[in-house]
This record gives C-alpha cells, structure tokens and sequence, in this order.
C-alpha cells in the first residue's frame, strides 16, 4: 500500500513492526558488523561476572531496527536527521516492537519537512529506545511504502 506525502497529518502513525525474539547470534553478527567488540554482547561468562543476568544487545543494535522501521517507512532517501535516547537494555529473547507518529510538518523549498516521534519498546511494556526523526518529503512526488 502507497500513502503519497501529501495525505500526512499530525497523529498519522505507522503500522507497528516487531523485530524479534533476538538472540545472541544476532548481537554476536552485530558485534562483528559494527567493530562493537565488547564481550558483554557475547560472552555470558563476561557479562555474568559483571553482574548481568546474560549478555546483551548493543544499544546501536535496537538503534539500526528503530532507524530500519523508520526508513521503510518514509524513505531512507528522504531522512533528514535521527536521533535516539537509550533507556532500557534488551536481553536474549527480547521482542522489539517500533512505532512511530507524526509530530509536526512544515512546508520547507518546495516540499514539507515531516517531524516523527519514534519508540523502540520491550514485549514487557518497557521503552528500550525512543528517538525523533526528520524526513523531507517532495510535493506530490514522494510516495510513502507501509512497512508490512
């Protein structure tokens, strides 16, 4: 389904997307992918000496979904700016689910500048990630893909 620009409003909201249950293969892939070499991602023995229950995943890790959900949403072509704030940490088991919403638009150069809130929130309720987005969308030209 195809949404153009132009049909956005304050309070439009994307559909939700779940990422998960993570596991630690996948903060292990993260680990390698992003030079994040920090044993606590991987390494319970590590972490559980720390004075973790297990390993966890990276907070850039939640960052890339959130910024995934949000580009599939509006555009990687079309983001402007992003920005996180990291408030709890996800563990082995963990389902993701991202939402977003429209808080402003304004009219920018021929196109509007469409302003999203973003959560990034545990399957316990809790926010692992929030963040805000900024995307510039073209005058009738940009159409909008609904993440599935």
């Amino acid at each position: 389904m195809t949404t153009p620009a132009a049909a956005f409003e304050i309070g439009t909201t994307a559909p939700p997307r779940t990422f998960g249950p993570l596991t630690r293969q996948m903060f292990v892939r993260y680990s390698g992918a992003s030079g994040d070499l920090n044993p606590m991602h991987y390494d319970d023995t590590m972490a559980i000496a720390a004075g973790y229950p297990s390993v966890f995943s990276q907070g850039m890790h939640q960052a890339a979904l959130l910024a995934t959900f949000a580009t599939d949403w509006l555009g990687a072509h079309n983001l402007r700016r992003f920005g996180v704030r990291f408030r709890e940490q996800v563990w082995p088991g963990d389902v993701l689910t991202c939402t977003g919403t429209v808080t402003a638009i304004e009219p920018v150069d021929g196109g509007h500048r469409v302003t999203v809130e973003l959560a990034c929130q545990r399957q316990t309720g809790g926010t692992a990630l929030a963040g805000t987005a900024e995307f510039l969308l073209d005058n009738g030209h940009d159409t909008v893909v609904a993440s599935t």
